[in-house]
């Protein structure tokens, strides 16, 4: 399975945001660590939002940050809620659909998958190597905006 470009900037936001502990970060600052778009990161960002995994201030000294503990951010959860539906195969119209053995094995393959990463949380994938963090914390050149809680 190959994760959409989405949830990879996703997982890449929730790991950097959670690097940073209770600190806003401004999109624009996300965006230079990773040179990803910005206009990519507030779809993302927005969708985080609106499912409870980010929270966002207004203003010159606003920006994103976790809603909840690192610690309490399921991988798989995240990603089933970035995924969406995830289906290997499209077995609509398929003339063996009835009968096929394919599906199920399928399935629990992609069962499997997620079953692996609700294992882990955010925190997990940040404390996972040695120095991890702070190769994360050292990615972009955009300095922390002014008034920002640290």
């Amino acid at each position: 399975m190959q994760l959409t470009r989405y949830s990879d900037y996703a997982l890449r936001v929730m790991i950097f945001l959670a690097a940073r502990g209770d600190r806003l970060c401004a999109i624009s600052e996300i965006a230079a660590a990773y040179a990803i778009s910005q206009n990519h990161l507030m779809k993302v960002l927005h969708g985080l939002g609106k499912a409870g995994y980010v929270i966002s201030a207004r203003g010159r000294s606003g920006g994103y940050r976790l809603a909840q503990p690192a610690s309490a951010i399921r991988v798989g959860a995240l990603l089933r809620h970035t995924e969406g539906d995830v289906c290997l195969v499209d077995c609509a119209g398929c003339a063996l659909a009835a009968g096929c053995g394919v599906a199920p094995v399928l399935e629990e393959a992609m069962d499997a998958f997620f079953a692996v990463l609700d294992k882990y949380t955010i925190a997990d994938l940040v404390a996972r190597k040695p120095g991890f963090q702070g190769l994360i914390l050292s990615l972009g050149l955009v300095p922390p905006h002014a008034g920002a809680v640290q």
